[in-house]
C-alpha cells in the first residue's frame, strides 16, 4: 500500500497539530483563560502579569492567569522569587574563583552560569550582605545586579498574552549583554507558528513526538524510541531520524549505521535547549526533500533527538517550580531530591571534587551513574553499539551563555587527542550559527572556568576549586566511552539578559542556529568539510557581509593560535 506524498504530509501534519497544539484538550493540562470576573479581587502577581509594558503584543497568546488556576504552587514559587535577584560577578583571578567556590557551597547558593570572565547567581535580597562579608573585597566591588525582578522574568515565559520582552528590563547595557529590547520578533507561519510559538509542556511534547512518528515513518524517515524511563516513571522519547540504507530489514533508519545524538534538557529549567531539539528535528524532516545537503546527511547518518533527558524535572518546572534544574530522584535527604544529570556519568567521576551536598544544584549523587536517566542514556547507548552502531557525533544543549564547548569538562591538564580538529568544528560550528542571525557564539574547552588558561598552567592546578566541579559529565563520557570523535556541548542563547528565562520569540531563531551549525556538521562528518552547506547559503551575498565574516574567522585563528601559545609557554615552565 502506497503513502502520501510528502507534501500531502505536510498539510496533513499541520492540521493535525492545530487539534494538539492550539486546541489543547484537557488532557494536555492546558486550561482555559479565566474570566476577569472570576478576580475581583486579583493578587500582586496577577495584577504584575496585567501591568501595561512598553512594548506592544504583536500576536495572540494563551492568557497567564488559566494556567495559574490548575497550578497554585505556581504562586507560591512566584512568590519567593519575588524577593530574589540574579547578580553577576566580574570575576578575573583564580583567588576570586575559588573564594567565590567556597561561598558558593557555603551559602548553597544557585549558579546560573559561569564562562571564563564572569559568574552569574541567583540569590535572594537580603542575602547578599553577609555573601559580600565573605568574599574579598576586591570582588565584593565588581558585581552588579543582572535580573533586578526574577518574579516578573519567571511569569514571561509561560504562555501568556503579555509579550516577553516588557517583563525583563535588564541592567545590561554597554556590558557585553545581548540587548533585551534588540531581540527580533520572527514571522511565523504554518506549523511553525502552532508550536514553536511558545514554550511546550512535557505532554504536548510528547503528543508531537508521536504525530512526527505517525506522519513520516511510512517514508522510514521518522521512528519514535524510548531511551529508557525516568525515576518516576516516565519515558524519555527520541526521535530516529534517517532516510533507510538499500539493505535495511527494516521499514526504518537503520540501528547498525554511523549515528549522530543530540540531546536537550538535561537540566530542567533550561527550556530553549528542549524546543531546539524538536525545531532542528523537525528542520531535518521538512527539508529532506528540499534541500540536497540534508538529504546527503539523512541518507548516511541516523540522527536521534531527545529533547527532554530530564521528564520529571522538566514536568515539575511547569506544575510547581520554573527554575528547578535537577532530576526529581530521591536522594540521601528526602528533603532535597534531585541529581545534576550533567555530573553524574561515570568517566572522571570523582568523589572528592564534587559537591557532596544533596542541596547542591550541582549535586551528581555519591557515586556515578546514580541518578536513574543518566544511567538510562548510558545503557541505552551501550545497547545500540552492541547492535553494530557508531556513535561519530554527540551535541548536548544547554543555556546560556552563547557557548560552543568541547571536551574534556573534568580537566585542563588532559588533552583529547584529536584537540585540534576538535577546536576547528568548534569555531565552524559558531560561524554557522552566527552567519544565521548575527548572534555570536564563542569557543572553549568545557574545562574552562571562571579563570580561563590558568588551569593549565600547572598539573596541581587541576585540583584547584572551580565554580563548578566539571567531572562526570555527558559530552565527556560519550567522548570517551564510545569514541563519539565530535563531542560537544552547546550553550544556546542568550549572555545573560534574561539567561535561562529567554522569551518565547527567541524559539525560532535559537532554532535555525542550531540547524544551520548541525547541517553544517553532518557535511563536514561527510567529508565535505562544511562546503556543501556553506554553498547554499543566502545571508552572505553582500560585500559587506564577506568582509565581517572574514574579520571574524581571522579572529577565530588569532584566538586559538593564543591558546596554543599559552599552552606552549605553561608546559615550557
Amino acid at each position: 500500500m502506497g503513502y502520501l506524498s510528502f507534501p500531502r504530509h505536510i498539510c496533513l501534519f499541520v492540521l493535525l497539530v492545530s487539534l494538539a497544539v492550539s486546541g489543547l484538550s484537557d488532557a494536555t493540562s492546558l486550561p482555559r483563560a479565566a474570566s476577569s470576573q472570576a478576580h475581583s479581587s486579583p493578587s500582586y502577581f496577577r495584577r504584575l502579569l496585567d501591568a501595561p509594558f512598553a512594548w506592544a503584543s504583536r500576536r495572540p497568546t494563551k492568557s497567564l492567569n488559566g494556567w495559574l488556576d490548575t497550578h497554585p504552587k505556581l504562586l507560591e514559587s512566584f512568590q519567593r522569587y519575588s524577593d530574589q535577584v540574579v547578580i553577576r560577578f566580574n570575576v578575573s583571578t583564580k583567588a576570586h574563583e575559588a573564594a567565590l567556590r567556597r561561598a558558593i557551597d557555603q551559602m548553597l547558593l544557585d549558579v546560573w552560569d559561569f564562562t571564563d570572565n564572569y559568574t552569574d547567581i541567583r540569590i535572594d535580597a537580603r542575602r547578599i550582605r553577609p555573601l559580600m562579608g565573605i568574599l574579598p573585597h576586591t570582588l565584593q566591588d565588581n558585581h552588579f545586579v543582572l535580573i533586578p525582578d526574577l518574579a516578573r522574568a519567571v511569569a514571561a515565559t509561560y504562555p501568556s498574552r503579555v509579550p516577553a520582552h516588557a517583563l525583563v528590563q535588564s541592567h545590561s547595557s554597554n556590558r557585553g549583554i545581548t540587548p533585551a529590547d534588540d531581540v527580533p520578533l520572527p514571522k511565523r507561519q504554518g506549523v511553525d507558528d502552532l508550536f514553536f510559538n511558545d514554550y511546550q509542556p512535557l505532554s504536548v511534547i510528547n503528543t508531537w513526538m508521536k504525530l512526527l512518528d505517525s506522519m513520516f515513518k511510512g517514508r522510514g524517515l521518522v521512528r519514535l524510541i524510548s531511551i529508557g524511563q525516568s525515576a518516576e516513571g516516565r519515558d524519555i522519547p527520541a526521535l530516529r531520524v534517517g532516510m533507510p540504507s538499500s539493505d535495511a530489514e527494516t521499514g526504518g533508519p537503520g540501528a547498525s549505521r554511523n549515528t549522530i545524538l543530540i540531546t536537550g534538557g538535561i537540566h530542567a529549567r533550561e527550556w530553549i535547549s528542549t524546543t531546539t531539539v524538536n525545531y532542528v528535528a523537525w528542520s531535518f524532516i521538512r527539508k529532506v526533500d528540499e534541500d540536497p545537503v540534508v538529504a546527503k546527511i539523512l541518507e548516511s547518518f541516523d540522527m536521534v533527538f531527545v529533547p527532554v533527558l530530564n521528564p520529571d524535572g522538566y514536568e515539575y518546572t511547569w506544575e510547581v517550580d520554573r527554575l528547578w534544574r535537577k532530576s526529581r530522584q530521591r536522594t540521601k535527604m528526602t528533603y532535597c531530591p534531585g541529581f545534576d544529570l550533567d555530573h553524574a556519568f561515570s568517566y572522571q567521576w570523582d568523589a572528592a571534587q564534587h559537591q557532596t551536598e544533596p542541596c547542591s544544584e550541582s549535586y551528581g549523587g555519591d557515586a556515578p551513574f546514580q541518578a536513574v536517566e543518566a544511567a538510562e542514556l548510558a545503557d541505552w547507548a551501550r545497547n545500540e553499539t552492541e547492535k553494530g552502531a557508531k556513535f561519530v557525533g554527540y551535541l548536548d544543549l544547554h543555556s546560556y551563555s552563547q557557548q560552543v564547548m568541547y571536551p574534556y569538562a573534568y580537566s585542563c591538564v588532559a588533552r583529547p587527542p584529536n584537540m585540534e580538529n576538535l577546536q576547528e568544528v568548534a569555531m565552524n560550528l559558531a560561524k554557522h550559527m552566527r552567519l544565521s542571525n548575527g548572534e555570536v557564539y564563542t569557543t572553549a574547552s568545557a574545562c574552562e572556568g571562571a579563570v580561563a588558561g590558568e588551569a593549565s598552567a600547572n598539573s596541581s592546578s587541576a585540583h584547584s576549586p572551580r565554580v563548578e566541579a566539571g567531572g562526570g559529565s555527558a559530552i565527556d563520557y560519550i567522548f570517551h566511552e564510545f569514541k563519539a570523535r565530535y563531542s560537544y556541548q552547546i550553550k544556546l542563547r542568550d549572555t545573560g539578559s534574561y539567561g535561562f528565562l529567554l522569551p518565547s520569540e527567541d524559539i525560532i531563531p535559537t532554532g535555525e542556529e542550531l540547524y544551520q551549525a548541525m547541517k553544517y556538521f553532518g557535511d563536514y562528518l561527510l567529508g565535505n568539510n562544511g562546503r556543501e552547506s556553506s554553498s547554499g547559503a543566502t545571508a552572505v551575498d553582500s560585500q559587506t557581509e564577506q568582509a565581517d565574516i572574514v574579520a571574524n574567522e581571522e579572529a577565530d585563528v588569532a584566538e586559538l593560535r593564543r591558546r596554543r601559545r599559552r599552552r606552549g609557554v605553561s608546559q615550557s615552565t
